[in-house]
Protein backbone atom coordinates (compact mmCIF):
# COMPACT_ATOMS: atom_id res chain seq x y z
CA UNK A 1 0.00 0.00 0.00
CA UNK A 2 2.92 2.49 1.19
CA UNK A 3 4.37 1.92 -2.81
CA UNK A 4 1.05 2.27 -4.54
CA UNK A 5 0.82 5.55 -2.42
CA UNK A 6 4.13 6.67 -3.57
CA UNK A 7 3.28 6.28 -7.10
CA UNK A 8 0.20 8.22 -6.87
CA UNK A 9 1.92 10.68 -5.55
CA UNK A 10 4.61 10.65 -8.26
CA UNK A 11 2.25 10.91 -10.79
CA UNK A 12 0.04 13.93 -9.54
CA UNK A 13 2.99 15.92 -9.18
CA UNK A 14 4.55 14.87 -12.83
CA UNK A 15 4.27 18.00 -15.09
CA UNK A 16 2.53 16.86 -17.87
CA UNK A 17 -0.68 19.25 -17.77
CA UNK A 18 -0.46 22.30 -20.53
CA UNK A 19 0.20 25.54 -18.20
CA UNK A 20 -3.34 27.21 -17.54
CA UNK A 21 -4.04 31.12 -18.52
CA UNK A 22 -2.98 32.43 -14.90
CA UNK A 23 0.12 30.31 -15.20
CA UNK A 24 1.23 31.53 -18.28
CA UNK A 25 0.44 35.42 -17.28
CA UNK A 26 2.21 34.40 -14.19
CA UNK A 27 5.29 33.68 -16.12
CA UNK A 28 4.76 37.04 -18.28
CA UNK A 29 5.15 39.18 -15.88
CA UNK A 30 7.83 37.47 -14.70
CA UNK A 31 9.75 37.93 -18.05
CA UNK A 32 9.44 34.48 -18.87
CA UNK A 33 8.96 34.28 -22.56
CA UNK A 34 9.25 32.46 -25.18
CA UNK A 35 12.18 34.33 -27.10
CA UNK A 36 15.23 33.43 -29.16
CA UNK A 37 18.06 35.78 -28.96
CA UNK A 38 19.13 34.72 -32.43
CA UNK A 39 16.47 36.55 -33.99
CA UNK A 40 17.30 39.40 -32.01
CA UNK A 41 21.38 39.26 -33.46
CA UNK A 42 20.22 39.07 -36.98
CA UNK A 43 17.84 41.87 -37.25
CA UNK A 44 20.44 43.73 -36.10
CA UNK A 45 22.68 42.85 -37.97
CA UNK A 46 20.09 42.56 -40.76
CA UNK A 47 19.29 46.45 -40.40
CA UNK A 48 22.50 47.82 -39.49
CA UNK A 49 24.10 46.40 -42.89
CA UNK A 50 21.11 47.24 -44.80
CA UNK A 51 21.25 51.38 -43.71
CA UNK A 52 25.06 51.22 -44.29
CA UNK A 53 24.88 49.71 -47.74
CA UNK A 54 21.92 52.02 -49.02
CA UNK A 55 23.50 55.49 -46.88
CA UNK A 56 26.71 54.61 -45.98
CA UNK A 57 28.69 56.35 -48.59
CA UNK A 58 26.20 59.38 -47.99
CA UNK A 59 26.44 60.09 -44.40
CA UNK A 60 29.85 58.30 -43.71
CA UNK A 61 32.12 58.88 -46.41
CA UNK A 62 31.25 62.88 -46.67
CA UNK A 63 31.96 62.50 -42.55
CA UNK A 64 34.73 60.57 -43.04
CA UNK A 65 36.41 62.57 -45.31
CA UNK A 66 36.00 65.73 -43.44
CA UNK A 67 37.39 64.64 -40.62
CA UNK A 68 40.70 63.10 -41.89
CA UNK A 69 41.11 66.27 -44.02
CA UNK A 70 40.26 68.73 -40.77
CA UNK A 71 42.70 66.14 -38.14
CA UNK A 72 45.39 66.44 -41.45
CA UNK A 73 44.50 70.25 -42.05
CA UNK A 74 44.67 71.76 -38.48
CA UNK A 75 45.10 69.18 -35.90
CA UNK A 76 48.99 68.48 -36.91
CA UNK A 77 49.46 72.26 -36.94
CA UNK A 78 48.96 72.50 -33.55
CA UNK A 79 51.37 72.54 -30.35
CA UNK A 80 51.07 69.44 -28.40
CA UNK A 81 49.81 71.00 -25.34
CA UNK A 82 47.21 69.65 -22.35
CA UNK A 83 44.68 72.00 -23.54
CA UNK A 84 45.23 71.07 -27.76
CA UNK A 85 44.78 67.53 -26.46
CA UNK A 86 41.72 67.84 -24.72
CA UNK A 87 40.08 70.14 -27.58
CA UNK A 88 41.17 67.82 -30.40
CA UNK A 89 39.74 64.49 -27.80
CA UNK A 90 36.50 66.23 -27.27
CA UNK A 91 35.99 66.87 -30.98
CA UNK A 92 37.41 64.08 -32.04
CA UNK A 93 34.21 61.93 -29.61
CA UNK A 94 31.55 64.64 -30.88
CA UNK A 95 32.50 63.91 -34.80
CA UNK A 96 32.34 60.14 -34.17
CA UNK A 97 29.19 60.30 -31.90
CA UNK A 98 27.48 62.10 -35.12
CA UNK A 99 28.41 59.22 -37.11
CA UNK A 100 27.80 56.14 -35.15
CA UNK A 101 24.53 58.28 -33.47
CA UNK A 102 22.49 57.05 -36.72
CA UNK A 103 23.89 53.69 -36.85
CA UNK A 104 23.00 53.07 -33.19
CA UNK A 105 19.67 54.18 -33.56
CA UNK A 106 19.04 51.65 -36.01
CA UNK A 107 20.37 49.03 -33.66
CA UNK A 108 18.04 50.22 -31.29
CA UNK A 109 15.21 50.44 -33.24
CA UNK A 110 15.46 46.95 -34.85
CA UNK A 111 16.28 45.39 -31.01
CA UNK A 112 13.06 46.91 -29.86
CA UNK A 113 11.70 45.40 -33.48
CA UNK A 114 12.50 42.17 -32.94
CA UNK A 115 11.62 41.83 -28.97
CA UNK A 116 8.01 43.52 -29.77
CA UNK A 117 7.35 40.93 -32.50
CA UNK A 118 8.33 38.02 -30.65
CA UNK A 119 7.07 38.72 -26.84
CA UNK A 120 4.48 42.11 -27.33
CA UNK A 121 4.77 44.85 -24.86
CA UNK A 122 5.97 43.89 -21.58
CA UNK A 123 7.70 45.83 -19.08
CA UNK A 124 8.95 43.89 -16.28
CA UNK A 125 11.58 44.33 -13.72
CA UNK A 126 11.45 40.99 -12.17
CA UNK A 127 14.45 39.42 -14.27
CA UNK A 128 16.68 41.64 -12.28
CA UNK A 129 15.87 41.59 -8.76
CA UNK A 130 18.51 40.44 -7.03
CA UNK A 131 18.01 36.27 -6.24
CA UNK A 132 20.76 33.79 -4.79
CA UNK A 133 19.59 30.82 -6.86
CA UNK A 134 20.94 32.79 -9.71
CA UNK A 135 24.76 32.49 -8.33
CA UNK A 136 23.74 29.39 -7.26
CA UNK A 137 26.85 27.07 -8.36
CA UNK A 138 24.70 23.79 -8.08
CA UNK A 139 22.36 25.25 -10.54
CA UNK A 140 25.00 26.63 -13.06
CA UNK A 141 26.76 22.93 -12.92
CA UNK A 142 23.50 21.99 -13.98
CA UNK A 143 22.02 23.96 -16.66
CA UNK A 144 26.04 23.27 -18.23
CA UNK A 145 25.47 20.01 -18.63
CA UNK A 146 21.36 20.45 -19.37
CA UNK A 147 20.04 19.82 -22.93
CA UNK A 148 19.46 22.90 -23.42
CA UNK A 149 23.48 23.84 -23.06
CA UNK A 150 24.15 20.73 -25.89
CA UNK A 151 21.15 22.55 -27.94
CA UNK A 152 23.35 25.40 -27.58
CA UNK A 153 26.52 24.35 -28.19
CA UNK A 154 25.11 22.31 -31.65
CA UNK A 155 23.67 25.27 -32.66
CA UNK A 156 26.81 27.57 -32.19
CA UNK A 157 28.69 25.22 -34.03
CA UNK A 158 26.13 24.96 -36.87
CA UNK A 159 25.99 28.89 -37.20
CA UNK A 160 29.75 28.63 -37.37
CA UNK A 161 30.27 26.28 -40.31
CA UNK A 162 27.32 28.18 -42.25
CA UNK A 163 28.93 31.54 -41.66
CA UNK A 164 32.27 30.56 -42.47
CA UNK A 165 31.23 28.63 -45.80
CA UNK A 166 29.07 31.29 -46.69
CA UNK A 167 31.86 34.17 -46.35
CA UNK A 168 34.27 31.86 -47.97
CA UNK A 169 32.18 31.51 -50.88
CA UNK A 170 31.79 35.68 -51.06
CA UNK A 171 34.72 36.49 -51.07
CA UNK A 172 35.54 33.40 -53.75
CA UNK A 173 33.87 34.87 -56.05
CA UNK A 174 34.68 38.35 -55.37
CA UNK A 175 38.91 37.46 -55.13
CA UNK A 176 39.99 39.18 -58.15
CA UNK A 177 38.41 42.94 -56.70
CA UNK A 178 40.55 42.13 -53.17
CA UNK A 179 43.03 41.08 -54.91
CA UNK A 180 43.61 44.47 -57.26
CA UNK A 181 43.29 46.74 -53.81
CA UNK A 182 46.17 47.13 -54.31
CA UNK A 183 46.18 49.14 -57.42
CA UNK A 184 43.39 51.24 -56.85
CA UNK A 185 43.61 54.27 -55.62
CA UNK A 186 42.45 55.17 -51.36
CA UNK A 187 38.79 56.40 -52.25
CA UNK A 188 38.47 53.44 -55.17
CA UNK A 189 39.81 51.04 -52.51
CA UNK A 190 37.87 51.96 -49.84
CA UNK A 191 34.56 51.86 -51.55
CA UNK A 192 35.26 48.31 -52.46
CA UNK A 193 35.75 47.03 -48.73
CA UNK A 194 33.05 48.79 -47.89
CA UNK A 195 30.43 47.82 -50.22
CA UNK A 196 31.77 44.06 -50.10
CA UNK A 197 31.69 44.72 -46.13
CA UNK A 198 28.32 45.36 -46.30
CA UNK A 199 27.66 42.45 -48.70
CA UNK A 200 28.83 39.92 -46.44
CA UNK A 201 27.48 41.80 -43.26
CA UNK A 202 23.75 41.63 -45.21
CA UNK A 203 24.20 38.01 -46.48
CA UNK A 204 25.28 36.38 -42.85
CA UNK A 205 22.41 38.23 -41.27
CA UNK A 206 19.84 36.56 -44.04
CA UNK A 207 21.62 33.21 -42.89
CA UNK A 208 21.31 33.89 -39.18
CA UNK A 209 17.64 34.60 -40.04
CA UNK A 210 16.92 31.75 -41.30
CA UNK A 211 18.50 29.49 -38.56
CA UNK A 212 17.04 31.70 -36.01
CA UNK A 213 13.43 30.69 -37.24
CA UNK A 214 14.01 26.91 -35.98
CA UNK A 215 15.83 28.14 -32.75
CA UNK A 216 13.05 30.75 -32.02
CA UNK A 217 10.30 27.33 -32.52
CA UNK A 218 12.39 25.16 -29.86
CA UNK A 219 12.15 28.11 -27.57
CA UNK A 220 8.79 28.17 -27.83
CA UNK A 221 8.55 24.79 -27.32
CA UNK A 222 11.32 24.43 -23.98
CA UNK A 223 9.10 27.17 -22.50
CA UNK A 224 5.68 25.74 -22.61
CA UNK A 225 8.01 22.38 -21.11
CA UNK A 226 9.13 24.78 -18.81
CA UNK A 227 5.33 25.85 -17.37
CA UNK A 228 4.09 22.91 -17.43
CA UNK A 229 2.25 21.87 -14.90
CA UNK A 230 0.98 19.02 -12.74
CA UNK A 231 -2.60 18.34 -11.84
CA UNK A 232 -1.90 19.01 -8.24
CA UNK A 233 -1.05 22.25 -9.47
CA UNK A 234 -4.07 22.64 -11.25
CA UNK A 235 -6.35 22.06 -8.42
CA UNK A 236 -4.28 23.88 -6.15
CA UNK A 237 -4.36 26.70 -8.58
CA UNK A 238 -8.33 26.62 -8.34
CA UNK A 239 -8.12 26.44 -4.78
CA UNK A 240 -6.42 29.58 -4.46
CA UNK A 241 -8.71 31.50 -7.61
CA UNK A 242 -12.13 29.93 -6.22
CA UNK A 243 -11.28 29.15 -2.68
CA UNK A 244 -10.80 26.21 -0.73
CA UNK A 245 -14.24 24.39 -0.79
CA UNK A 246 -14.26 24.20 2.89
CA UNK A 247 -14.01 28.03 3.56
CA UNK A 248 -16.51 28.44 0.70
CA UNK A 249 -19.07 26.33 2.75
CA UNK A 250 -18.69 27.80 5.97
CA UNK A 251 -19.22 31.13 4.27
CA UNK A 252 -22.30 30.17 2.44
CA UNK A 253 -23.60 28.69 5.62
CA UNK A 254 -22.80 32.39 7.36
CA UNK A 255 -24.59 34.40 4.74
CA UNK A 256 -27.37 31.96 4.80
CA UNK A 257 -27.13 32.53 8.45
CA UNK A 258 -27.76 36.10 8.33
CA UNK A 259 -30.22 35.71 5.54
CA UNK A 260 -32.48 33.66 8.01
CA UNK A 261 -31.59 36.13 10.50
CA UNK A 262 -33.13 39.05 8.86
CA UNK A 263 -35.78 37.65 7.68
CA UNK A 264 -37.15 36.22 10.62
CA UNK A 265 -36.99 39.49 12.04
CA UNK A 266 -39.38 40.92 9.65
CA UNK A 267 -41.96 38.14 10.84
CA UNK A 268 -43.38 40.29 13.92
CA UNK A 269 -43.72 42.96 11.10
CA UNK A 270 -46.38 40.57 9.18
CA UNK A 271 -49.97 41.27 8.95
CA UNK A 272 -50.27 37.59 8.54
CA UNK A 273 -48.38 34.01 7.95
CA UNK A 274 -50.40 31.94 5.48
CA UNK A 275 -49.44 28.26 6.50
CA UNK A 276 -49.95 24.70 4.82
CA UNK A 277 -50.02 23.84 8.05
CA UNK A 278 -47.53 21.81 8.78
CA UNK A 279 -44.82 21.78 5.48
CA UNK A 280 -45.04 25.25 4.06
CA UNK A 281 -45.35 29.06 6.10
CA UNK A 282 -45.41 32.46 4.09
CA UNK A 283 -45.51 35.72 6.03
CA UNK A 284 -46.91 38.81 4.54
CA UNK A 285 -46.89 42.20 5.02
CA UNK A 286 -49.05 45.03 2.76
CA UNK A 287 -48.31 48.85 3.11
CA UNK A 288 -50.79 50.89 1.13
CA UNK A 289 -48.60 53.72 0.74
CA UNK A 290 -45.28 52.09 -0.04
CA UNK A 291 -46.46 49.36 -2.54
CA UNK A 292 -49.46 47.97 -4.47
CA UNK A 293 -49.95 44.86 -3.58
CA UNK A 294 -48.52 42.69 -0.11
CA UNK A 295 -44.82 41.90 -0.07
CA UNK A 296 -43.53 38.69 1.30
CA UNK A 297 -41.50 38.83 4.07
CA UNK A 298 -40.25 35.37 5.35
CA UNK A 299 -41.43 32.13 3.72
CA UNK A 300 -39.84 28.98 4.86
CA UNK A 301 -40.50 24.69 4.85
CA UNK A 302 -40.35 21.86 7.46
CA UNK A 303 -38.31 23.49 10.09
CA UNK A 304 -37.96 27.15 8.95
CA UNK A 305 -42.16 26.90 8.54
CA UNK A 306 -42.46 25.66 12.14
CA UNK A 307 -40.23 28.17 13.10
CA UNK A 308 -42.35 31.61 11.73
CA UNK A 309 -45.21 29.89 12.93
CA UNK A 310 -43.97 30.41 16.33
CA UNK A 311 -42.45 33.64 15.91
CA UNK A 312 -45.43 34.70 14.62
CA UNK A 313 -47.88 33.24 17.55
CA UNK A 314 -45.49 34.97 20.03
CA UNK A 315 -45.68 38.37 18.58
CA UNK A 316 -49.74 37.50 18.30
CA UNK A 317 -49.40 37.59 13.95
CA UNK A 318 -52.73 35.97 12.28
CA UNK A 319 -51.81 32.90 11.03
CA UNK A 320 -54.79 31.45 8.18
CA UNK A 321 -54.29 27.80 6.70
CA UNK A 322 -54.53 27.62 3.42
CA UNK A 323 -52.78 24.78 1.50
CA UNK A 324 -53.22 26.19 -1.93
CA UNK A 325 -52.58 29.41 -1.47
CA UNK A 326 -49.43 28.79 1.02
CA UNK A 327 -47.63 26.08 -1.35
CA UNK A 328 -48.43 28.80 -4.59
CA UNK A 329 -46.74 31.77 -2.73
CA UNK A 330 -43.93 29.71 -1.64
CA UNK A 331 -43.35 28.49 -5.42
CA UNK A 332 -44.03 31.74 -7.14
CA UNK A 333 -42.40 34.75 -5.03
CA UNK A 334 -39.03 35.36 -3.58
CA UNK A 335 -38.92 37.37 -0.23
CA UNK A 336 -39.20 40.86 -1.08
CA UNK A 337 -41.14 40.33 -3.89
CA UNK A 338 -45.04 41.43 -4.11
CA UNK A 339 -48.03 38.71 -4.83
CA UNK A 340 -48.43 37.69 -8.15
CA UNK A 341 -50.95 38.59 -10.31
CA UNK A 342 -53.02 35.93 -9.72
CA UNK A 343 -52.79 35.24 -6.41
CA UNK A 344 -54.37 38.42 -5.60
CA UNK A 345 -58.18 38.05 -4.86
CA UNK A 346 -57.33 35.00 -3.02
CA UNK A 347 -54.31 37.08 -0.76
CA UNK A 348 -57.02 40.12 -0.58
CA UNK A 349 -59.53 37.53 0.62
CA UNK A 350 -57.16 36.30 3.95
CA UNK A 351 -56.36 40.19 4.49
CA UNK A 352 -59.58 41.01 4.68
CA UNK A 353 -60.46 38.18 6.96
CA UNK A 354 -57.75 38.86 9.36
CA UNK A 355 -58.63 42.79 9.16
CA UNK A 356 -61.98 42.07 10.32
CA UNK A 357 -60.48 39.59 13.07
CA UNK A 358 -57.98 42.54 14.50
CA UNK A 359 -61.39 44.66 14.39
CA UNK A 360 -63.20 42.53 16.55
CA UNK A 361 -60.63 42.40 18.73
CA UNK A 362 -59.99 46.13 19.36
CA UNK A 363 -63.73 45.85 19.75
Amino acid sequence: MAYIRLDLQFFADEKTEKASPKKRQDSRNKGQVPKSNDINTALILLIVFLFLWLFGGAILGTTMTDILKHVFQSYLLLEVTEQNFEMIFYDLIMQAATVLLPVLLMALIAGVFSSYIQVGALFTTEPLKMSLSKINPLKGLKRLFSMRAIVDLLKSLLKITLVGTLVFVILWFNLEDVMLLSQKTVEDGFHVIAQLTALLGVAVAVLLLFLAIPDYLYQKYDHEKQIRMSKKDIKDEHKNMDGDPKIKSKRRQKQMEMAMSRMMQEVPKADVVITNPTHFAVALRYDEENADAPIVVAKGVDFVAQKIKGLAAKHDVVTVENKPLARALYAQTDIGQQVPEDLFKAVAEVLAFVYRLKNKQVN
